[in-house]
């Protein structure tokens, strides 16, 4: 039974947390799957991009979050971050006291129930290739399936940067995967995921909150016989099938949904 099954009937907000704007890919699914659940979202643009940090700044800035949402009355915490879940979830854990859950077992499962070939692709940030984190969670599923890590964290600094120039501020920019879809982002995204290609993969997985943003020139680069996962979907997903049924108000009425933002802005 998972955390968020156990919160039916708490009104109190879900906190999502990660190191820039790319956890609302996160923060939209749960208000899409789960619509009358009430978000509470940190970015922390001051520090992003977490993929180059160190595991122990990862670590600390993780707890702050955490310590920081949990001030303000979450029932559960979502690490939206691939990096932070990489580096800190177990810490989380066990230090904060509210439930914390994280996004690399979600899409882990999501990689195995794909892959025909069991060859995987995992685009990510340098820190979390590094952890051998996803490695470890699909192997531990099927560790006959052969797993090759790419480092994209220059995937987080085009999303980063082309969100705080402001140029998108009035578009549909979560919904709408075209607006970041240039010759130059998929010159960007071909040259990165090249050594890929030389691999036979099937399945790639979206190792960061940030990348479902780029997902059109991914699949461009990649293929058509390539399927893309995404960890923040899978993550939202799999608490929706085991939390079916939004919490009602007091007298039978279902209860409306908030959302509040807030970011540690340079």
């Amino acid at each position: 039974m998972s955390d968020i099954e156990n919160s039916a009937g708490d009104t109190r907000p879900i906190g999502v947390f990660d190191s820039g704007l790319g956890g609302l890919t996160v923060a939209r699914a749960i208000a899409t799957a789960l619509p009358h659940e009430s978000v509470y979202y940190f970015g922390d643009t001051k520090r992003c991009p977490y993929g180059t940090r160190t595991e122990d700044e990862v670590r600390s800035f993780a707890l702050q979050a955490g310590r920081w949402l949990s001030k303000h009355d979450v029932k559960i915490m979502v690490i939206a971050c691939n990096t932070a879940t990489a580096a800190a979830l177990r810490l989380a854990q066990q230090v904060l006291d509210v439930p914390v859950i994280g996004v690399i077992a979600p899409g882990a499962r999501a990689a195995i129930n794909s892959t025909r070939t069991r060859r995987v692709g995992v685009l990510a940030t340098n820190l979390t290739i590094r952890s051998g984190a996803y490695t470890r969670a699909i192997q531990d599923l099927d560790a006959g399936v052969d797993v090759y890590g790419c480092p994209a964290s220059s995937f987080v600094e085009v999303v980063e940067h082309e969100l705080a120039s402001g140029a998108h501020l009035q578009e549909q920019w979560l919904e709408n995967e075209d607006i970041f879809d240039t010759p130059a982002v998929r010159a960007l995204v071909g040259a990165t995921v090249e050594p890929l290609r030389d691999h036979g993969i099937d399945t790639v997985v979206l190792g960061c909150t940030h990348f479902p943003l780029l997902v059109g020139p991914v699949r461009h680069a990649l293929g058509p016989g390539v399927r893309v996962v995404s960890s923040a979907e899978e993550t939202t997903r799999e608490r929706a099938d085991r939390y079916p049924h939004a919490p009602r108000a007091a007298g039978g009425r279902r209860r409306r949904a908030a959302a509040s933002f807030c970011h540690d802005g340079r």
